[in-house]
């Protein structure tokens, strides 16, 4: 093998060898310039299997004998002793910037490529489209380039090293540490490989280099265009440009030559030229219209004939900054973004056209308009798709030193790095009209090297404004260069409000990254939009983030279950033998854990339930009901409501659902409209909830007809107060231990305070709390029994470390059943509990649980938006939320009555004094607080059932703020009552 070592770019001393992976200065060697030319049409793919070796550091030899590895994809996730590994923002090995480990593991892959005869005379290229993290190329024995960034394309000019019509022996060498990998240090798991497409294409000498695509709201069109002359000789004589949009024809800009003649711009080796047009009626790009022009530029020789063609998708947007308000097309736009990985469980970092067209697919179904692409350049394919689909991107740089952020933000060994990776992202996607935003990369604190970046940026491309959140945290009224935008993390809303109303803010606030996703999370979502929506200045934010990165492992070996996997999970939940594995899970020393599940869906795309808060908050469409008139609003910036079906539903506490259809007014973006009732109330006096089911009418990209958009809703009654059941029947039956006695419950109703704690209760500190006052091991203790006519009451006390807790039972028999009357005292101390209810088990056999509240999926007291009250039957199975570490779900919020029943319609019922937090699962929390995955979960026969007076809200703690106060349970007293009976 030829040295991976380069020898000779820096010095002609053939003793001085470079180490490239030691070199921060050397960002590249051989490398072609990045540009916006795509070569995908027509290219010699060279994906498949490679042959492979696994050497332990970059200095060895490849041996005789060769495995092979898949390409694309990590060799991580392909049955190598060189496992995946976690670490938010830890760098998995000890040495400081610039070094890297000795154990450096270096992927070496080999194949042979037929190079077409037909290629004889042109120009050969090597496409490389990600490598981790430093990429060594060789042909035939003879060193070709260097390349660093994990997550941009590296081509290499193949021309003069292989022969059209034979064979080339082609060797990429993949080192995974390295000084680049300080400049990685992302929260995601470490791999190694080569993770997008290679290729192989060939363009004639004389070729487009590059195509800028400039365009105004007003319809006006420039493309500049670079040309080069692959010989290395002066480009020839007489060559041009032409061009077309959609069939209309693009005009040369005749003065843009003559001043380039002027001013001396035109060299020998590089031609610049610019094409123009104004189209008329213009049909204007945005997230919520994504119209696009099919646009094709064409270089040709003197003679007419074509030499290069290029092909483009253009959109027609401004994007600009006025005061503190960033505008799309003149239009102040709310940005419901969310931070997304490229990701996949079986191949860890190589995602296809179809992986991410279903992301983005299910990004629209769900409300969101916006993605930054976290914290690296996504695949250049998100970015078509995000044109077509319509999505505002922040396209962010391969750039976070977090573990050595503040060291390396001023380290003029990095400068180098930091403007390549900043100018080859803008290089590559300056032509999409969904980036709206460029990022200078994430958690790298803030230096001359964001400066030095920024200075690029902006001079090359004045017409997006640029962030960094690095810049912005430091003063939100004055971010400095390195930010237009105050983008910070995390920061609680009541800040942000703050900010907006001081009179000190000066640039539009959109947090980079909020609500975070991790487990049962994601609490105060609606508040804190609805705190956007009031305040001028506050416009969005993206949450913390799309996926949970669980990787599929057998738990037999301990390995990533790799590309054979697929089958093997459905619906969040693994088959037998698997599960989804974390941080730790592959024997990693340093790991930072469960941090890596902290996505809006689960590592198979399934949402969890946080999606539907956000489809509601995102609406299009919401009900207002006051005084007797209902009012429509179109919540879009952009659209009408034309796009849309609706059917009207009535729900009524004890009467069922009643159902109508629905035309939604014809109102423009912004604008409300009164529409009539669409049913008579009956004149019982029950509680009533309007609601609109709103559908895609007609088929669309990325939903077909009838797919649901959002169920707005709005209460028209009240209810009347419940009336209270009769006492009759002989007395309550209770045990020695005051126990009630029931032929459907294996377990009678305690007091509970305790619940699964969260990731948020865990790592937000609460479940400490709980811990040091022992709630988790309460033990009751009864001090009184009381029978009196008809009931029995029962006293029992709780001793924690914070003082008593007195808990009162009272048991009196009803027609049909049991009232159960409670009452729990919580001390001072106890000034921020779990829950405060009654838990209880039941029979086995009883399977469906029927309920008349919110859901149907999972809500809480501070994440119910999403949530619409009606009459909802799910099995009991399914009521569980398979968080990746165990932990409370399966919560249903402002549940007014349920009944569980087996399949001949037995069971029981439980009535409850008012709206009340009720879950139903398989499970005790004891079960769940002591699994650290659900393949540990052993389901119950019966149903635990938690009715609960008062419940915790879920916060976001585990990263940003906790709940807020009015979702907190105070001390004092707590009452709640429930009717049992059976079917």
């Amino acid at each position: 093998m030829t040295d991976p070592s380069i020898r000779g770019p820096l010095s002609a001393d053939p003793l001085i060898v470079l180490r490239p992976w030691e070199a921060p200065e050397v960002t590249s060697w051989g490398r072609l310039p990045m540009n916006a030319v795509d070569r995908r049409a027509g290219a010699l793919s060279l994906d498949g299997d490679w042959r492979f070796q696994l050497l332990p550091a970059p200095s060895m030899e490849p041996g005789p004998e060769w495995s092979s590895s898949y390409v694309p994809g990590a060799w991580t996730m392909q049955g190598t002793d060189d496992l995946p590994q976690y670490t938010n923002f830890r760098m998995p090995w000890g040495e400081f910037p610039p070094a890297s480990p000795a154990a450096n593991p270096t992927g070496v892959y080999e194949r042979e490529v037929d190079v077409p005869a037909e290629w004889a005379g042109r120009r050969i290229v090597l496409q490389v489209g990600a490598a981790e993290s430093v990429l060594l190329v060789h042909v035939d024995g003879r060193a070709v380039g260097i390349s660093k960034d994990s997550h941009l394309a590296a081509e290499f000019d193949l021309t003069d090293v292989v022969r059209p019509g034979t064979r080339a022996r082609l060797r990429l060498t993949v080192v995974k540490w390295s000084d680049a990998s300080h400049i990685e240090d992302q929260d995601q798991w470490w791999h190694g490989g080569i993770t997008r497409s290679v290729l192989l294409y060939a363009t004639e000498p004389l070729y487009l280099a590059d195509v800028t695509v400039r365009t105004r709201l007003d319809g006006e069109l420039r493309v500049d265009c670079q040309v080069r002359n692959a010989s290395g000789g002066a480009l020839p004589d007489g060559w041009y440009v032409t061009g077309e949009l959609d069939g209309q024809l693009l005009a040369q800009d005749v003065e843009f030559d003559r001043i380039n003649e002027e001013d001396g711009r035109v060299s020998d080796f590089l031609g610049e030229a610019r094409l123009e047009t104004v189209v008329r009626d213009v049909r204007a790009w945005t997230a919520e219209t994504p119209e696009l022009y099919g646009l094709t530029v064409r270089l040709h020789r003197a003679d007419g004939s074509v030499a290069d063609t290029s092909h483009h998708r253009v959109g027609f947007r401004e994007v600009e900054i006025r005061g503190r308000d960033l505008l799309l097309n003149g239009e102040r736009v709310y940005i419901r973004g969310v931070n997304r990985h490229d990701f996949h469980p079986l191949t860890g970092r190589t995602v296809s056209y179809e992986d991410m067209r279903a992301d983005l697919t299910l990004l629209k179904r769900f409300g969101f308009n916006a993605i930054r692409t976290a914290h690296y350049p996504n695949d250049p394919s998100l970015l078509d798709l995000a044109d077509e689909l319509g999505f505002y991107v922040v396209d962010e740089a391969n750039i976070e030193a977090h573990d050595h952020a503040h060291e390396i933000a001023d380290d003029p060994r990095y400068t180098a790095a930091f403007v390549d990776r900043v100018a080859r992202m803008v290089l590559r996607d300056k032509n999409h009209p969904c980036v709206i935003i460029w990022s200078l990369g994430n958690e790298s604190d803030y230096g001359a090297n964001h400066d030095a970046a920024a200075g690029w940026l902006r001079r090359h491309d004045p017409t997006r404004p640029l962030q960094y959140e690095g810049a912005a945290k430091l003063d939100w009224a004055d971010p400095a260069l390195a930010s237009d935008i105050a983008c910070p993390m995390y920061a609680p809303v009541e800040d942000c409000v703050a900010h907006a109303l001081s009179g000190k803010q000066t640039k539009p606030l959109i947090q980079c990254e909020y609500s975070h996703a991790m487990g049962n999370s994601n609490g105060t979502l609606a508040d804190h939009w609805a705190a956007i929506e009031s305040t001028p200045g506050l416009q969005g934010g993206f949450i913390w983030e799309f996926w949970d990165h669980g990787i599929l492992q057998r738990v037999n070996d301990g390995r990533p279950a790799g590309r054979g996997g697929a089958g093997l999970y459905d619906n969040g939940v693994t088959a037998p033998g698997h599960r989804w594995a974390y941080g730790g899970d592959f024997g990693e020393t340093i790991h930072d854990g469960a941090f890596i599940a902290d996505g809006v869906v689960f590592p198979d795309r399934t949402p969890k339930p946080v999606m539907y808060e956000h489809r509601e908050i995102a609406a299009p469409v919401r009900l207002e009901y006051a005084d007797g008139e209902l009012r429509v609003t179109n919540r879009q910036h952009f659209r009408g409501l034309e796009w849309l079906a609706a059917e009207w539903s009535l729900a009524l506490a004890d009467d069922g659902t009643l159902t109508a259809p629905a035309e939604l007014p014809d109102v423009r973006p912004g604008e409300t409209a009164s529409v009539p009732l669409p049913f008579e109330l009956p004149e019982d006096g029950g509680e009533a909830w309007l609601t609109v089911r709103v559908t895609t009418a007609e088929d669309g990209a990325w939903a077909p007809r009838g797919t649901e958009v959002c169920v707005p809703q709005v209460r028209l009654r009240s209810a009347a107060a419940a009336p209270v059941p009769a006492d009759g029947g002989p007395p309550v039956e209770v045990d020695d231990s005051g126990l009630l006695v029931h032929p459907l419950l294996t377990a009678a109703p305690v007091l509970s305070l305790w619940r699964a704690p969260t990731d948020n209760d865990e790592l937000g500190g609460a479940a400490v709390r709980w811990r040091t006052w022992g709630l988790d091991t309460l033990v009751r203790k009864v001090v009184g029994v009381r029978r009196e006519r008809g009931s029995v009451t029962v006293l029992a006390e709780y001793d924690t470390w914070a003082g008593v807790v007195r808990h009162e039972q009272v048991f009196t028999r009803v027609e049909g059943g049991v009232r159960v009357e409670e009452t729990a005292e919580l001390p001072d101390g106890l000034d921020d509990v779990a829950r405060v209810g009654s838990v209880f088990e039941t029979v086995a056999g009883l399977d469906v649980l029927e309920w008349y509240g919110q859901g149907p999926w999972e809500s809480y007291p501070d994440r119910s938006a999403g949530a619409p009250v009606g009459h909802h039957s799910v099995p009991v199975d399914a009521l569980f939320t398979p968080y990746l570490r165990p932990q409370e779900s399966g919560g249903r919020h402002g549940v007014r009555h349920f009944t569980l029943s087996a399949p001949d319609a037995t069971g029981l019922s439980v009535a409850l004094d008012g709206p009340r937090q009720v879950s139903v699962t398989r499970y005790r929390a004891e079960d769940l607080t002591a699994a650290a995955h659900h393949d540990e979960l052993v389901p119950r026969p019966g149903c635990v059932v938690h009715i609960d007076a008062a419940h915790r809200g879920l916060g976001t703690a585990s990263c940003g703020p906790d709940t807020s106060p009015a979702y907190l349970i105070e001390p004092g007293t707590h009452s709640w009552s429930w009717t049992l009976r059976v079917l």
